[in-house]
């Protein structure tokens, strides 16, 4: 990359540059003006190739540190992502090195690393493609090896927090225990809690891929590892806010042991025992007044699916 570097400046497409991160953000432009034009834009060839590697030996770190190679590519467009962009910024060297580190900018170093590795097709998010016009600049300058970059939407969730920077947070600051949280959005987060590979799969597959920035409903989520989980996981019950209830036409000692399928789907996984006697647990939340005739339509005709399974064995067994 050091080399790519050089070959910008002899080739008269790079030079180096004294302006100010400050300085750089003024002058470069915005999507309706043009950037102007670096007072250091027209020096010489060798007079870039001596400071460049003057700062690559670490002549300027107090009194250059911000200089920079900059490319001549578009200055006059009305498009932030090109005029004064800085490819290699010279970083000031730590206590124990003499030698500045020159590392490509993060929005070219992928296309680099990608031509070096022969990468056919590298994809990204939508807010990269405003550079592509840059990367494939610098490709064609250098004359390297081009992968095809493709961009698409994030995969965002609603009422779901998927930044990485807010998400490491939480976990440097200890609100949770690492990023395999069950309360984590990540992969290792949400297996924890329960949710299987073929259900995000299918997920992701459902969803698909857009150019267009967007929100999916966590209730799709949510639907495909319900359906999941019914091919695969016993069927159980539970009351979270039981209302005990005596049924009094019932005989008291009498317990009945019914039998309830484990999975309607899958014949495999059996039956299990369910005992019935006149003390039954009822869901609360079906009454939603304090008179009588609130509390008792939901038990003269039930409508919940346990009240209708109970019914439906109590027929059969009488």
């Amino acid at each position: 990359m050091y080399a790519w570097a050089l070959q910008l400046i002899k080739a008269g497409k790079a030079y180096v540059c004294d302006l100010t991160a400050e300085e750089v953000r003024r002058t470069r432009g915005s999507l309706t003006e043009p950037g102007q034009e670096s007072p250091y834009r027209n020096r010489s060839v060798e007079e870039n190739l001596d400071l460049f590697e003057r700062m690559r030996a670490g002549e300027f770190p107090g009194r250059r540190p911000n200089a920079s190679r900059q490319d001549r590519h578009g200055v006059q467009q009305p498009q932030p992502a090109r005029p004064h962009h800085v490819p290699y910024p010279a970083r000031r060297p730590p206590p124990d090195r003499r030698q500045v580190v020159h590392l490509p900018d993060v929005r070219l170093r992928p296309r680099q690393s990608d031509s070096i590795e022969r990468i056919t097709h590298s994809i990204c998010t939508l807010e990269f493609e405003d550079h592509r016009p840059l990367y494939d600049w610098y490709v064609q300058q250098l004359g390297i090896y081009a992968p095809q970059q493709i961009e698409f939407d994030r995969l965002n969730l609603t009422y779901t927090l998927l930044s990485k920077r807010k998400l490491l947070t939480l976990v440097q600051d200890g609100h949770v225990s690492g990023w395999d949280d069950p309360r984590m959005p990540t992969l290792s987060g949400i297996r924890r809690r329960g949710y299987t590979p073929e259900a995000i799969r299918n997920f992701c597959g459902a969803v698909g891929v857009s150019k267009t920035n967007g929100s999916t409903e966590l209730a799709l989520l949510e639907h495909y590892v319900r359906e999941d989980l019914n091919k695969r996981v016993p069927r159980v019950m539970s009351i979270l806010r039981p209302l005990r209830v005596v049924i009094d036409n019932y005989p008291d000692e009498l317990v009945e042991q019914m039998d309830a399928v484990n999975n309607p789907e899958d014949a495999s996984m059996g039956t299990r025992k369910v005992p019935f006697s006149a003390r039954a647990l009822y869901r609360a939340g079906r009454f939603s007044g304090e008179s009588a005739q609130a509390v008792f339509p939901p038990l003269a005709r039930p409508r919940s699916a346990l009240a209708l399974w109970l019914l439906h064995h109590l027929h059969r067994r009488h």
